[in-house]
């Protein structure tokens, strides 16, 4: 198993600074992915509570696991926002960044003086990352957008679940993460245009409804030409077939993707149905899919008289894509995870050890790295504020103030 780097490692981002004005998740996990990968990521979290994340799921001795993840590579500052003081500390920070990323609804950051027309102004080659529910324009703009109503609007809730039951939702934030992800992306666009082309800062206008639409596939020309309106499949992926999941004798499943051509001939083969494999009629996905059910039954007919291990022994023996659904405790222990690093041993406060998350993707010359777990409440402020010019008895007066913590 692997340890977290140590703070030596030099990443792509190296010299890049970030300041983040978010909480939670879209924002927060957007900056740690660019912390990763070698940014200074200066986290602006408010006095006395900080970030809500610190107090969410499960704990350690008072703090978020979540949280020692989220912010690993992160130093905090705690500032009061509402205090002329801690805002010119924050204008300061804008003057040297490179990006901002924010996760207020639209027009919060406006309200306190740190909109837009007032950062490029100090900085005109900032990059700003904006993450909000519907964007910073259109009609939605001003409601309060989660994750969860991003997914729903964004069309792959009522794609997810079972045909007869309720549109379900994916176990994690996903809708949060398309949003950071799309984040992330145009936040390196637009430094490559600055850095390169010497082009001038932008705002990155992302939505999270946006941002899951995005990954839905041909769902729009689907319904615009043939009027076909996509909906729950349970494990099926529709249209491409074979693409499911299969109960096996011992009560679990395998999920089973022989839907290229050569490789549904493998799986009927390797299931004992030649006769199938050399049906004129199946060699294209469309003539397969006008009859899913009726592979599904037969494919679901073979598994069901193996065990799951029977089962994927037989295909990979064959060549098919397969594999079992893994729960934590199967990836914690998986050779694979950990032979790519991606099972890291961090230590928490006063010496715990856990196991974290590694870093994806994984880069030849650059890699990403982990320097810290996420820390203390403005465990950064003094360092910070010192690095702006503020000496020691200016940082008591802020302090004294209420300003910063």
């Amino acid at each position: 198993m692997a340890s977290s780097a140590t703070e030596s490692v030099q990443g792509p981002l190296n010299g890049i600074r970030v300041l983040e004005l978010g909480q939670l998740i879209a924002a927060p996990f957007a900056t740690k992915i660019l912390g990763e990968f070698g940014a200074e990521v200066i986290k602006v979290e408010a006095p006395n509570e900080g970030d809500p994340l610190r107090k969410w799921r499960k704990m350690h001795e008072g703090t978020s696991l979540w949280w020692y993840l989220q912010s690993r590579n992160k130093k905090s500052i705690a500032i009061n926002l509402k205090s002329s003081d801690g805002l010119a500390v924050v204008k300061d920070l804008v003057r040297s960044a490179d990006v901002v990323v924010e996760n207020f609804r639209p027009g919060g950051l406006e309200k306190l003086g740190l909109g837009w027309d007032v950062l490029k102004e100090l900085n005109p080659k900032l990059v700003m990352v904006r993450i909000s529910g519907y964007g910073q324009t259109g009609p939605y703009r001003d409601r309060p957008g989660f994750g969860a109503i991003g997914e729903s609007m964004g069309g792959i809730r009522f794609t997810t679940g079972s045909p007869d039951s309720p549109p379900a939702r994916v176990g994690v934030s996903i809708g949060d993460t398309l949003a950071s992800l799309h984040g992330v992306i145009g936040a390196l666009m637009a430094l490559l245009h600055v850095k390169t082309s010497g082009g001038a800062g932008q705002v990155i206008d992302v939505s999270l409804v946006e941002s899951v639409f995005n990954v839905m596939e041909s769902l729009v020309p689907e319904y615009d030409l043939l009027g076909e309106v996509r909906t729950r499949t349970g494990g099926a992926l529709p249209g491409i077939t074979p693409s499911n999941t299969y109960p096996t004798r011992d009560g679990g499943f395998v999920v089973i993707a022989g839907n290229s051509d050569p490789i549904f001939r493998r799986l009927m083969n390797a299931i004992g149905r030649p006769d199938l494999a050399d049906d004129p009629s199946l060699r294209g996905n469309d003539g397969r899919s006008a009859v899913a059910g009726m592979l599904d039954g037969v494919i679901a007919d073979w598994s069901r008289a193996r065990t799951v291990d029977e089962a994927l022994a037989a295909l990979d023996a064959a060549d098919v894509p397969a594999g079992r659904i893994y729960s934590v405790a199967d990836i914690v222990a998986d050779p694979h995870y950990n032979a790519r690093d991606m099972i890291l041993e961090a230590e928490l406060p006063g010496g715990t050890k856990v196991k974290m998350p590694g870093i994806v993707p994984k880069m030849s010359g650059t890699p990403g790295s982990v320097r810290w777990q996420g820390p203390a409440l403005g465990a950064h402020t003094d360092d910070v504020l010192s690095d702006l010019g503020r000496d020691a008895e200016t940082i008591a007066r802020l302090r004294r103030e209420g300003a910063v913590q």
